[in-house]
């Protein structure tokens, strides 16, 4: 009687553990790449918080110029504006306007100011207002563009350029320019 002592290789099982070893390395990727996919996207998420977020601050406190006009030909200009939408209420004496010019005679000029004498439009000419711009009311400031430097209509000439910026302290800022094409008073510019 002969006996057999020679092992057989159990192909099935050398194919089942071969799977389960697929099987693990899967596992792993796919762990791996939901971590990432999970990681990205909090990341997104964190990015679009933070700019929506700047966002707002920008436009919770930001002027909206109605239009401008030639107020007095040699010193200054009436701006008709309120508060931008979405806006909050605002303190006039942290908000500014700057202006720079050429003269007709090529110098470079800077004018700037604050929006504290500005008043309701009921009240042109009346007091200025108490010590904030209220969201939905029109106001008017008459900007000085000779305290100084010189950014009047006469001293830069028909057909030049006035470039105005207005900034709110913590907010957004306006850019706008005024055209002029008449230094008479009453002319509009924006």
């Amino acid at each position: 009687m002969k006996k057999n002592n020679e092992i057989k290789n159990d192909e099935i099982g050398s194919i089942g553990i071969g799977a389960m070893i697929v099987f693990i390395a899967l596992i792993l990727v796919a762990a791996v790449a939901s971590a990432v996919i999970i990681q990205t996207g909090e990341k997104l998420q964190q990015n679009a918080q933070q700019t929506g977020s700047d966002t707002q601050q920008e436009i919770s406190g930001k002027i909206s110029v109605n239009s401008i006009f030639v107020y007095d030909d040699a010193a200054s200009y009436l701006m008709y504006f309120e508060t931008a939408p979405g806006s909050e209420v605002l303190d006039e004496a942290t908000t500014d306007f700057q202006m720079t010019c050429e003269t007709a005679g090529g110098a470079y000029q800077y004018v700037s100011g604050t929006f504290a004498a500005a008043t309701e439009v009921d009240d042109v000419g009346g007091a200025a207002v108490a010590s904030n711009l209220q969201p939905g009311t029109t106001y008017a400031l008459v900007m000085n563009a000779a305290p100084g430097d010189d950014c009047s209509a006469t001293s830069v000439g028909i057909n030049s350029e006035i470039t105005l910026w207005i900034h709110v302290e913590g907010g957004g800022s306006t850019y706008e320019t005024l055209y002029i094409t008449d230094t008479t008073r009453g002319s509009l510019v924006i």
